[in-house]
């Protein structure tokens, strides 16, 4: 939280407030209703490729009771770190499905596939614009960063292909297991029952790996970049295409490091830094962060509605689950 604090006090320096003032009074409000709609889509097809992957793990679940706790995950996101919110959604899948390590193990999942969709992204991104072009003209050797994405792009994809290969993934695993060891025995035994049902994925079929892939790269790289660009637009802040692709993965990878609340900082440190090389003033690329930021807000107060009518509907005992609401 410290962190947070301190990247978020390097950006109020940085930045005029009553150049900000202007700015907001300025912006393109009728993109904001885009950047609400786009956020909402990418919950629901995120919604919709963990529906799959529980049907994989014998879990029953509606895609409206799964974006219903996604939902309901933002609101708790305002007050937990980094990836340490998703532990409520974990609780509302174990609660619906009844089956708590099947519903863990295809969270975690779905979350290392759209964070590799994410990584992919960002480094196809950064190879196509090379931003240190831009950021650092007069620096000699400006093919390392193209380069070093390239591999980087090689490794991950062998890294992917050997874990997800039921041969080479069984090794991964039994590494896995070998480092729990020093663990207490029933956390272990635990830690143990996750790495089982995550090898069921292993054996799943080139097909299925194909298919959640397709889902999480439509819903990246098409609904992720959507919300940027409304985002974008709002703010005038004009770049390319290219370079609000590596904004997004960079701010989403980062989103995952739990030493920030609703990635605060982090996400206004990234935009407000880079997008300085390209010519964008600070408080034009801050607006855009807390526009992004406002994605949140409006995903946690579904969150309250998810939340007020499943607590109404608990008081009926014939229909409890969240996903009944469907």
């Amino acid at each position: 939280m410290s962190i947070a604090v301190a990247l978020l006090a390097w950006v109020f320096a940085q930045v005029d407030f009553e150049q900000f003032r202007r700015t907001v009074g300025a912006a393109q409000w009728e993109y904001l209703a885009g950047v609400w709609a786009s956020t909402a889509l990418f919950y629901w097809v995120q919604s919709v490729a963990l529906q799959w992957i529980l049907r994989k793990q014998d879990c029953a679940m509606s895609i409206h009771g799964i974006f219903g706790a996604s939902a309901v995950t933002s609101l708790y996101s305002l007050i937990l770190p980094g990836f340490l919110s998703t532990g409520v959604k974990w609780y509302i899948l174990k609660r619906a499905t009844g089956k708590g390590t099947n519903a863990l193990s295809s969270m975690l999942y779905n979350q290392l596939t759209l964070t590799v969709v994410m990584m992919v992204m960002g480094l196809i991104g950064l190879i196509l614009t090379n931003p240190t072009r831009i950021l650092f003209p007069h620096a000699q050797r400006q093919w390392v960063l193209p380069l070093a994405c390239g591999l980087a792009l090689v490794l991950l994809a062998l890294l992917s292909v050997l874990v997800a290969n039921g041969r080479t993934g069984g090794a991964v695993l039994r590494s896995l297991a070998a480092v729990l060891k020093p663990l207490p025995h029933g956390l272990r035994e635990k830690s143990r029952e996750i790495l089982a049902q995550i090898a069921v994925f292993q054996t799943a079929g080139w097909r299925f790996h194909l298919t959640i892939g397709l889902i999480n790269i439509g819903d990246g790289l098409l609904v992720g970049l959507l919300m940027y660009f409304f985002a974008a637009q709002a703010a005038s802040v004009v770049v390319p295409m290219g370079v609000l692709v590596w904004l997004c993965a960079i701010v989403f990878v980062l989103g995952k490091i739990p030493i920030s609340i609703a990635n605060l900082g982090v996400r206004e440190v990234t935009l407000v830094a880079l997008l300085a090389g390209y010519g964008i003033n600070k408080p034009d690329a801050l607006l855009m962060s807390m526009i992004l930021f406002s994605s949140l807000i409006f995903m946690a107060a579904l969150g309250v509605l998810y939340q007020i009518a499943w607590a109404i509907q608990s008081r009926t005992p014939a229909r409890t689950e969240p996903e009944q609401l469907s």
